[in-house]
């Protein structure tokens, strides 16, 4: 049975539209105004006092790290290597496949609650390497029904040949509306020549999903080991494709930024994370003069990605020390950049609430208490909307999978609840490390 909207706001980071109603079934098939409307047998959803918009997308997470809430581990870092040493690497070393499928499940059922539909995911798991990406399409794409975009980060600390192959292999094997593969690496600070050159054999034109300078250290290392920066260690070994994401960019020079330039190549921000972690914040300035598109991740921290567009703008805010350097307009760009992205690499239509495009939809209660028109929508889901933002219907496919802010999904909620079991068996993991 097809569904039927009414009465309804939508707005898709485009267009701004007052008392109107969508007509979907997997994907939108009518958007008009309500004196339009007929009923023709419609499942029925009123959406008055409700803004409908595209499901959001999270552009770099890692779901492996869903299982790590409240870890207590020794944990003193100095500097950005030593926050990987002490927490991140002891945790991925512990990480087999049920793990992977478990967090998995936290993740994409938070997603969902949070009007996220759609992630790119950079997993890492020492102990089960082989297979890791299909335990993760089969909690979050096949249990979940959301979309997810993965890849493995090759690292010289895990099994590089291991590695590789399931990166070429979930490529190989899995390319649907619902999910495809990048092929990941880690940072340049853990891949050898050696590696690189390995993976150079095997990439030809499939894009890379790597961290980029995230911190200092990152540049410190490659140039006192290769005397060039990571951007130019990179292109040497010719590994940026074509619609590559390079994740964070903090430290990232001009000649860099003209690289990723030319090489056709996206930036992936997280500026919450950056701020966490301390290693600074990329001048997304910069990389949108040069024509470059920049996407919002959240690098595994808090699933509503909502919070993440709050800190990008408020983020550069600071970091210009300028209040108009960086803004709404800005923000609608990379989201919008994402959206086009993604339905490049999957091979759909997302982000605009228009005929033919996928109903990955949201319902979002909004009054706005002051005038709106398309104008100033933005400002009003930014300022009114974003600081708690809570859809109450979230649809993928057509498919309802959030109604009332509950997930309709039980089999999904019946593994979100066993996944405390399966953490309790990780940590005791962790903590038995001698």
């Amino acid at each position: 049975m097809k569904t039927a909207i009414v009465n309804v706001r939508v707005y898709d980071f485009k267009n701004y539209l007052e008392n109107h109603f969508v007509v979907f079934d997997r994907q939108i098939l009518i958007v008009a105004p309500m004196s339009e409307f007929v009923d023709e047998g419609y499942k029925i959803i009123d959406g008055k006092n409700m803004l409908l918009m595209p499901g959001l997308i999270c552009a770099h997470t890692h779901l492996y790290s869903m299982l790590a809430r409240g870890l207590s581990l020794p944990f003193n870092p100095k500097n950005f290597q030593e926050i990987l040493d002490q927490m991140w690497w002891k945790l991925d070393r512990h990480i087999d496949n049920e793990t992977t499928y478990y967090s998995g499940v936290v993740g994409a059922h938070e997603f969902l609650l949070n009007g996220v539909t759609t992630i790119i995911d950079h997993h890492a798991s020492a102990l089960n390497i082989t297979g890791s990406l299909a335990s993760l399409k089969k909690s979050v794409c096949d249990l979940a029904s959301m979309r997810a975009i993965m890849a493995f980060e090759v690292s010289d600390r895990f099994d590089v040949n291991k590695a590789i192959k399931e990166n070429i292999n979930y490529i190989k094997r899995f390319k649907t509306p619902y999910t495809a593969g990048l092929f990941g690496l880690h940072a340049s600070s853990s891949l050898s020549e050696q590696t690189l050159l390995q993976v150079q054999k095997v990439l030809k034109d499939i894009p890379i999903h790597i961290h980029v300078a995230e911190s200092e250290m990152d540049q410190e290392d490659c140039q006192s080991k290769y005397k060039m920066r990571v951007v130019e260690r990179l292109h040497r070994h010719q590994l940026i494709n074509e619609n590559s994401l390079l994740v964070h960019c903090v430290h990232v020079n001009d000649q860099e930024i003209e690289i990723i330039r030319k090489t056709g190549a996206k930036v992936v921000a997280n500026i919450t994370s950056n701020m966490n972690n301390a290693v600074g914040l990329p001048n997304l300035v910069k990389f949108k003069q040069r024509g470059i598109p920049v996407f919002i991740g959240n690098d595994g921290l808090s699933t509503s990605i909502a919070n993440e567009y709050l800190n990008v703008v408020y983020g550069m805010h600071l970091h210009s020390k300028k209040p108009t350097n960086f803004g709404l307009v800005e923000l609608t760009e990379m989201i919008i950049d994402a959206y086009m992205y993604v339905s490049t690499l999957l091979n759909i239509k997302l982000g605009r609430i228009e005929p033919t495009y996928e109903a990955d939809l949201l319902l979002v209660p909004y009054i706005p208490i002051s005038p709106v028109d398309n104008t100033n929508i933005l400002g009003h889901v930014f300022y009114g909307l974003m600081n708690s933002f809570k859809p109450k219907d979230v649809f993928v496919g057509g498919k309802q999978l959030v109604k009332d802010y509950v997930s309709t999904n039980k089999k999904l909620i019946l593994e979100y609840e066993k996944a405390q079991g399966v953490a309790e068996q990780l940590w005791a993991r962790i903590q038995g490390e001698k």
